[in-house]
């Protein structure tokens, strides 16, 4: 096949074109306004493990702007200026790794409910996803849920909350790290990804809730646990699909997260990203109790007809673009 060619077999776009179909239908139904936001901000993710792409400034003032990695920013200031239950089929940029599961360029599915916490919101995540199963004939099990804590327990044999940092380096060391002295989020993400991810691949749906509160990003406390935070993953036979939050209102709280992302970044020589102020204005206004989440669409088509490569979905990727 030539290089030019779409890469994948043309019965992927209208696979891909009923999957959105079915999409813009479940929120139909329950009155859910879909949107579209800006893709280029003169503000910028600062998320440790998300890198951005930079472009020409667009501010008069700035010397850059940014690629947005997910819609969420933009989303906050609607649902602050009143927008109710709204949803968007992103196109967002985050540079990193060509892989099988990650492409720069990839669409996310967001959406924030109104009055919702996050066990509403993992339900209709769960909703969603076997209403998707169904209409691909992709026969799933029912999905399980369990909390990070109970993860870690049943599938590392180790307490996340109640090991030492050092003790959680230790423990990657007797499972083949090597490298400098991991911090515990490292050391907690480096378990997750090489001791449990490769076990939960014949488990068809698995939501993980309850994350540590150093995980939070732009997640509640829980105040049930404040080693914990109101966050959930899904992941479908270890692959992760969505990621979501019962979304933190404090404005101060949330730019001192903010303000400790960017000192790591500094102190790991990555670049230091201008905060978006309009965010922590439209949180300091007043944003409604909500919870939101996003999902990948193309892992999302992957994991619906069994295929094994982003590549496979996508046709047109980095390496063809």
């Amino acid at each position: 096949m030539d290089a030019w060619q779409f890469q994948s077999p043309l019965l992927c776009l209208q696979q891909r074109a009923f999957l959105l179909t079915e999409v813009r239908h479940y929120f139909k139904q329950r009155n859910v306004m879909e949107v579209q936001t800006p893709i280029i901000s003169s503000a910028a993710n600062s998320d440790q493990q998300i890198e951005v792409f930079t472009t020409e400034a667009i501010h008069p003032d700035k010397d850059r702007a940014y690629l947005r990695t997910s819609p969420e920013f933009f989303h906050k200031r609607l649902l602050a200026s009143g927008s109710g239950d709204i949803f968007e089929i992103a196109t967002v940029f985050r540079r990193d790794e060509i892989t099988p599961l990650h492409n720069p360029e990839f669409t996310l599915l967001e959406w924030y409910r109104l009055d919702f916490d996050f066990s509403q919101l993992m339900a209709e995540v769960d909703a969603l996803f076997q209403m998707l199963a169904e209409k691909f004939k992709l026969t799933v099990n029912d999905t399980q849920f369990i909390s990070y804590q109970d993860l870690f327990l049943q599938k590392a044999g180790i307490d996340p909350f109640n090991t030492s940092a050092i003790g959680l380096h230790k423990f990657c060391v007797n499972q083949g790290y090597h490298g400098s002295t991991l911090s515990r989020n490292a050391a907690l993400d480096f378990i997750f990804a090489v001791v449990i991810q490769p076990q939960l691949t014949d488990v068809d749906g698995l939501m993980i809730y309850h994350f540590p509160i150093e995980q939070a990003a732009l997640a509640q406390a829980n105040p049930a646990n404040p080693h914990s935070c109101l966050r959930f993953e899904f992941l479908f036979r270890g692959i992760e699909l969505a990621n979501g939050y019962q979304e933190l209102q404090d404005g101060s709280l949330q730019r001192h997260r903010f303000e400790q992302d960017l000192a790591w970044r500094s102190n790991h020589q990555k670049p230091v990203l201008p905060l978006d102020e309009h965010l922590l204005s439209a949180l300091d206004s007043g944003l409604p109790a909500c919870s939101g989440v996003a999902m990948g669409v193309e892992r999302l088509h992957m994991c619906l007809i069994a295929a094994d490569d982003i590549k496979n979905v996508m046709g047109f990727y980095a390496l063809n673009s």
